[in-house]
């Protein structure tokens, strides 16, 4: 098969979707990689180190997408990249389909087989190849937020990590998942005061015994939320609903009896958000204001530590690619029920119940 590299066009997106040992491995299997020229420069890959993976570099986008049989990404495509798609060809990389109505129907003009990251499971349930972003986000979470709560950058002028005689800052974590659980770890080791939120209370009985009593932990409802929320420095949104829309949990409303110059890190904005307030914003632009609340609603955090990024995603996503490779789409999905999950469009239909719930379109079966 010929798998086709391009470069990431999202503002900041450093990272890139195959390191050079990635496309050797490709190559050894038999199969030809071409990469667009300087796309994995921005996590320190020149091209050079491509050709000596065996890869071939392309003159342009173009002939990457004219070449390929299956396109890996990194993030969802822009609206811009959509005409150089052909039907048949296959997309593998993160979607987010169910907050971008316009790219899905736009992919679905295009009669791909669109394969999201995020919502292919493991044999054991988990979501492998969005763990490690999930990760790396949810620990840079605590960091740009604590950032971002220095007077200098508008926030309340607070140190999360206290210092004697003053207490610590206070953290709330929305979500008790890959996110949470390492946004969790960070702020722990800051210092912080943490209250972790989540409706799993199995998960929530997991951490409080991983942090012997470091963490407060407490189930979802609506006073719980509400008194967290206005008590804390930083709230972290790390919702998620696989394939599906993030659910509200904070409205314009709560959000307003937040105390003046917090901050909020919301994670799950490639879903929608999980605040009423949110709105994607890039790393040029990365935070806006509401009733005095500083909002972080980056869409790919991962972005801007490209180095760590790319390495982690390719362990990932190398082992489905080299199966995608070998198979063809087809025979892999049939063979792998986990795999099927991922293909959230597929000739013009939309094959993930998510998605289609949450643009009221056709929902049809992959399998």
């Amino acid at each position: 098969m010929i798998i086709g590299v391009p470069k990431e066009v999202k503002d900041h997106e450093y990272r890139v979707s195959l390191t050079p040992d990635g496309a050797a491995a490709l190559r050894k299997a038999g199969h030809a990689v071409w990469v667009e020229p300087s796309a994995g420069e921005g996590s320190g890959f020149p091209d050079e180190e491509y050709r000596r993976a065996g890869a071939s570099i392309a003159s342009s986008k173009g002939e990457v997408f004219q070449k390929a049989e299956l396109i890996v990404k990194v993030k969802e495509p822009l609206l811009s990249e959509c005409s150089l798609f052909r039907p048949g060809q296959v997309l593998f990389t993160y979607l987010h389909l169910a907050a971008l109505p316009e790219l899905t129907k736009t992919l679905l003009d295009t009669k791909i087989t669109a394969i999201a990251y995020e919502t292919t499971v493991a044999k054991d349930g988990s979501l492998p190849m969005l763990k490690p972003m999930s990760e790396i986000a949810g620990r840079m979470s605590v960091q740009v937020g604590a950032h971002y709560l220095e007077k200098l950058q508008g926030g309340r002028g607070v140190l999360l990590a206290g210092v004697p005689g003053v207490e610590p800052g206070k953290v709330v974590v929305l979500g008790a998942g890959m996110v949470g659980a390492a946004a969790t770890r960070i702020a722990v080791g800051l210092g912080a005061q943490v209250t972790v939120i989540n409706l799993d209370v199995d998960r929530l009985r997991y951490l409080d015994d991983l942090y012997q009593g470091r963490v407060v932990t407490r189930a979802v409802s609506e006073a719980a939320i509400e008194q967290a929320v206005c008590e804390a420095d930083l709230v972290i949104g790390a919702v998620l609903m696989p394939g599906a829309k993030a659910p509200t949990l904070v409205s314009r409303a709560l959000l307003s009896g937040m105390k003046p110059g917090a901050v909020v890190v919301d994670v799950s904005v490639d879903q929608g958000g999980c605040f009423e307030t949110t709105r994607a914003t890039t790393h040029s632009d990365p935070v806006y204001v509401v009733d005095g609340v500083l909002h972080y609603c980056v869409a790919n955090m991962p972005g801007i530590v490209p180095r760590t990024s790319t390495f982690a995603l390719t362990n990932a996503t190398l082992p489905y690619l080299m199966r995608l490779a070998a198979e063809g789409v087809d025979r892999a999905i049939q063979s792998d029920p986990g795999l099927a999950k991922g293909v959230n469009l597929k000739n013009g239909q939309v094959t993930c119940p998510g998605v289609a719930e949450s643009h009221g379109l056709r929902f049809t079966p992959i399998l």
